[in-house]
This record gives structure tokens, C-alpha cells and sequence, in this order.
């Protein structure tokens, strides 16, 4: 028996999961109940009212304006999570102070409290009238938060942020100190240190939590429903439209704004994939 033989034959005594074939196939089935099956039957569904109709479904203004409005808030609190979820990690790495184990455990909040809870209570405090925050910005900046897109937005944000310091915090653990000092000995200054050194290797994670903070956004009803107002063609977001469709028993209706949702989501989402391997190559 020739030395490779055995060397197969080892490898296979020692492989934990069963073989390829077996491991391959059970995941192509899992994947293909679980994902791609409810995948095709929203894609097909909305078909049976012709190209036309699809097109007439999606581009109703009332539909027209809730995909703007859910695509667009999305992407502004995925923004804004990106650039303070990157600075709450590194606070949460680089730092030690009091509390910090405590603030550590409420960043996953979000993933814990049921969304309706979270709405309410963003609707509460943001009400122009009798709200702890509404009502103060509403005397005396003008400002009304609870009922417009703003809302949703800080909806958004509270409930993006955990992906995108989750994402970048275990990256940032495992960063060595040695390029950053080695950076510094050479006469870097701490922005270009952090542009230049430390950037480039938390991109991918960093991109990944946008990413994820964004498809959240996309989808998000429990805590938006409450504080968004659901004024047509103003605050009015696309989930909304879907179950309004669906209590219509217009089930093809609602498979064409969730077929469109879906294929804004994926543009969207592949763009940040090509940019994060784009950056990888480099």
C-alpha cells in the first residue's frame, strides 16, 4: 500500500463528519427546503397576472412610495450604525472602564426584545405629545420624530446596531498591536495609522455588519409599525403593503412587492459582496 493510500486512508479514519456525498447532499436537501423552495414559490406566484399586472402591482404609487421609503431608511440607519457600531466596538475592545462588561451585554438587546415592545416603546417616547423626548423636541426645535420617516429610522438604528459591532468586534480582538506600533515607529500619524493599517483588515467584517444592519432594515415590521404613522405615500412601508395585500386575499399582489423587495435587496447586497472582494485583492 503505497504511502498516499494511507495517508487517504488515515484522513478517512479520523473525519469527524460522514462523507461528501452524504454531507453534500443532506445540505443541497436542507438548503433546498428551507430556502430556495420558498424562494421559487415567491417568485412564481405573482407571475400569474402577466408582466403587466406585475409591473401594475409594483409601481402603484401608494406601493411605488413604500419600497422608496423602506429601501431609503434602511439604507440611512445602516449608515449610521456602520460608522457608530465601529466606534462602539473599539470602545468596547480598546478601553477598560467601569461597566463595560455591562454595556457589552446590552449591545445584543435588540436581538432579545420582541420588536412589537421595542416599537411601543419608541412610539411612546418620541410622541409629540407626552413623549419624554417627543414632546421637548417639538416645543422647542420644531422637531416631530414619532409618525414620520424619521422614526423609522431610530427604529432602525436600534435594531441594526448589533450586527455591525457584533461583526467587527471579534476582527478587532484578533488585530495585532505590532503593525499599529510598527506604523507609529515609522512615523504615522494615529489617522493614518487607522486608515492605513487598521482599516483595510476590519473592511470585510465592517462591510458584512452594513450588510447585515441593511437587510434587517429592509424587512423590519414589529418595531417600525408603531412609530412610522402608516400614512399612505408618506410613512408607509412596504411590509405594511404586504399584509394589507395578504388581508385582501390579494396573495399575488403581495408576492409582487415581496419579489421586488427581494430583488432590490439582492442588487443591493451583491454590490457590497463584489466591493468586499474587490477589496480583498487588493
Amino acid at each position: 500500500m503505497t504511502a498516499l493510500t494511507l495517508s487517504r486512508a488515515k484522513t478517512r479514519r479520523h473525519t469527524v463528519l460522514p462523507g461528501f456525498g452524504l454531507t453534500m447532499g443532506f445540505t443541497l436537501f436542507y438548503l433546498s427546503l428551507i430556502v430556495l423552495l420558498p424562494l421559487v414559490a415567491l417568485i412564481v406566484r405573482p407571475w400569474e397576472l402577466g408582466f403587466d399586472g406585475f409591473w401594475k402591482a409594483v409601481s402603484a404609487p401608494p406601493v411605488w412610495a413604500s419600497l422608496k421609503l423602506s429601501f431609503g431608511t434602511a439604507l440611512i440607519a445602516a449608515a449610521v450604525n456602520a460608522v457608530f457600531g465601529l466606534l462602539l466596538a473599539w470602545v468596547l475592545v480598546r478601553y477598560r472602564f467601569p461597566g463595560r462588561r455591562l454595556l457589552d451585554a446590552a449591545i445584543d438587546l435588540p436581538f432579545a426584545l420582541p420588536t412589537a415592545v421595542a416599537g411601543i416603546a419608541f412610539a411612546t417616547l418620541y410622541a409629540p405629545k407626552a413623549g419624554w423626548l417627543g414632546e421637548p423636541l417639538k416645543d422647542w426645535f420644531g422637531l416631530t420624530v414619532a409618525f414620520t420617516p424619521a422614526g423609522i429610522v431610530i427604529a432602525l438604528i436600534f435594531i441594526g446596531l448589533p450586527f455591525v459591532v457584533r461583526s467587527v468586534q471579534p476582527v478587532l480582538e484578533d488585530l495585532e498591536r505590532d503593525q499599529e506600533e510598527a506604523a507609529a515607529t515609522l512615523g504615522a500619524k494615529s489617522y493614518q495609522t487607522f486608515f492605513r493599517v487598521i482599516m483595510p483588515a476590519l473592511l470585510p467584517a465592517w462591510l458584512t455588519g452594513f450588510a447585515l444592519a441593511f437587510a434587517r432594515g429592509v424587512g423590519e415590521y414589529g418595531s417600525v409599525i408603531f412609530i412610522a404613522g402608516n400614512r399612505p405615500l408618506f410613512s408607509e412601508i412596504a411590509p405594511l403593503k404586504i399584509i394589507q395585500k395578504l388581508e385582501a386575499y390579494d396573495y399575488a399582489g403581495a408576492s409582487a412587492i415581496g419579489v421586488a423587495m427581494l430583488g432590490g435587496s439582492f442588487a443591493i447586497l451583491l454590490t457590497i459582496n463584489i466591493v468586499q472582494r474587490w477589496m480583498a485583492r487588493r
